[in-house]
C-alpha cells in the first residue's frame, strides 16, 4: 500500500473514534491526491481547509477533530506544524467558553508537558488521560466536564514526542508520569492515582505501576507490554506509518535505528509481577498493531487483570461507545470497591523522563 493510501485507511479508523461521519470523511478523503504539493489537495491543506470551515460556523470542537487529522500522524512539515497550533488554539478557544477546563504547563530539563485540566479547584483522585503515538490531547478533553462530575480531577495530556509534548519518547518515558504527579501533588490526591492510557501510554503506565506506589489502577486499550519491541516475526507485519510515527517520536535516524532501539522498550515478567494494582484492558480481536502475545503475558504475570474484547481493528474505533462505557463503568467500580490498595512503603523511584 503506497502512502497517501496508508494515510487514509488509518484516516478513516482514527476519524470514526473521534465520531466524524464516514459519508463525510469519504467525502474529504476524496478530495486529497497527495502529501506535498502545495497546490491546494494536499493532506494537511485539505483537512486544515474543513477544519478552518468548521470553525467559521462555530463549531470549534468539529474544528479540532479535522486539525487534528490534518497533522495526523505526527507534525512533521511546515504544514502540519501549522495544523498542529490551529488545533491548540481553537480547543482552547472552545475551552474558555467552559466553565472550569483549565491549561497546565510543566517545565523540565528534558523538555515540556502541556495539558487540559478540570477538577483542580479542591483535593480529588486524579485520573490522568494519555493517547498513543498519534492521538492528541485535544481528541480527550472534551470529556473533561464529565470526568470532573464523576469526582476526578482529570488532566489530558500527551505522550512523549506527540502533539504539544517536547519530550523525546524513550524506554525510559514511564517516568514522565511520576513528574507529572509531582507536579500535581498540591492541586490533586495523587496518592490515589487512575490511568486511562490508551496504546502505547498504557505501556507507559504499566511500567511506571511497578515503580510507582500513587498510580492505583491502569485502565488502557491495545497496550503493547513486550512482543511488539521484541518480535522480529510481527514487526513485518506493523503497518508503516506505524513505524514510521515510532522513527520519528524516538529520534530513530532511520527503522533500522528504531529496530535496535525498541527491545529497550519491552517489560519483563520481573517487572510485571510487580504491578500489584487492577489493570483493565480493552482487547481488539483484530489488531493489526499489538501480538496477542502480548495480552497472554499479562494474562500470566498480572495479580489483577481483566479484558473485555472487540471484534475489531487496533484501538476498536468502531466500538467506540461500547469501549468508553466500559472503561468508566470499570473506574468507577474500582474506585468504590477501593481498587488498587498496596503496600504504603513502595516508593516512587527515579525522575529522569527522558
Amino acid at each position: 500500500m503506497d502512502h497517501l493510501e496508508e494515510l487514509k485507511e488509518f484516516a478513516r479508523l482514527h476519524a470514526r473514534g473521534q465520531g466524524m461521519r464516514p459519508q463525510h470523511v469519504t467525502r474529504v478523503l476524496t478530495g486529497i491526491t497527495n502529501d506535498t504539493a502545495a497546490d491546494g489537495r494536499s493532506w494537511a491543506a485539505v483537512w486544515t481547509a474543513e477544519g478552518r470551515a468548521a470553525a467559521d460556523r462555530g463549531d470549534l470542537l468539529d474544528a479540532c477533530r479535522h486539525f487534528a487529522l490534518a497533522r495526523f500522524p505526527y507534525h512533521g512539515d511546515a504544514d502540519r506544524v501549522r495544523a498542529q497550533r490551529l488545533c491548540v488554539d481553537t480547543f482552547d478557544q472552545w475551552r474558555r467558553g467552559q466553565d472550569g477546563i483549565e491549561r497546565l504547563e510543566f517545565e523540565h530539563s528534558d523538555g515540556t508537558v502541556a495539558c487540559w485540566a478540570a477538577g483542580l479547584d479542591r483535593p480529588r483522585p486524579l485520573l490522568i488521560v494519555m493517547g498513543g503515538i498519534v492521538s492528541v490531547k485535544e481528541q480527550w478533553a472534551p470529556l473533561l466536564p464529565l470526568l470532573r462530575r464523576l469526582g476526578y480531577a482529570t488532566v489530558v495530556t500527551e505522550l512523549p514526542g506527540v502533539g504539544e509534548n517536547t519530550f523525546t519518547y524513550g524506554p525510559g518515558s514511564w517516568r514522565i508520569l511520576g513528574f507529572l504527579l509531582d507536579e500535581l501533588a498540591d492541586r490533586a490526591v495523587v496518592s490515589d492515582t487512575s490511568m486511562l492510557a490508551l496504546s502505547f501510554s498504557g505501556h507507559l503506565a504499566v511500567r511506571a505501576a511497578a515503580e510507582d506506589s500513587r498510580i492505583r489502577r491502569v485502565l488502557t486499550v491495545g497496550a503493547p507490554v513486550s512482543d511488539f519491541f521484541r518480535d522480529e516475526t510481527w514487526w513485518p507485519r506493523v503497518p508503516g506509518i506505524t513505524a514510521d510515527t515510532l522513527r520519528r517520536l524516538t529520534g530513530s535516524e532511520d527503522l533500522t535505528a528504531l529496530r535496535r532501539l525498541l527491545p529497550q522498550f519491552a517489560l519483563t515478567p520481573e517487572q510485571l509481577r510487580q504491578v500489584r494494582i487492577p489493570v483493565r484492558y480493552v482487547v481488539s480481536s483484530r489488531d493489526e498493531i499489538i501480538p496477542a502475545g502480548d495480552q497472554a503475558l499479562l494474562r500470566r504475570t498480572l495479580q489483577d487483570v481483566r479484558f473485555k474484547t472487540f471484534d475489531d481493528v487496533h484501538g476498536s474505533p468502531a466500538h467506540l461507545g461500547a469501549m468508553r462505557r466500559w472503561l468508566v463503568l470499570q473506574l468507577l467500580r474500582l474506585r468504590l470497591a477501593g481498587g488498587g490498595d498496596r503496600p504504603a512503603s513502595r516508593t516512587p523511584r527515579g525522575r529522569r523522563a527522558s
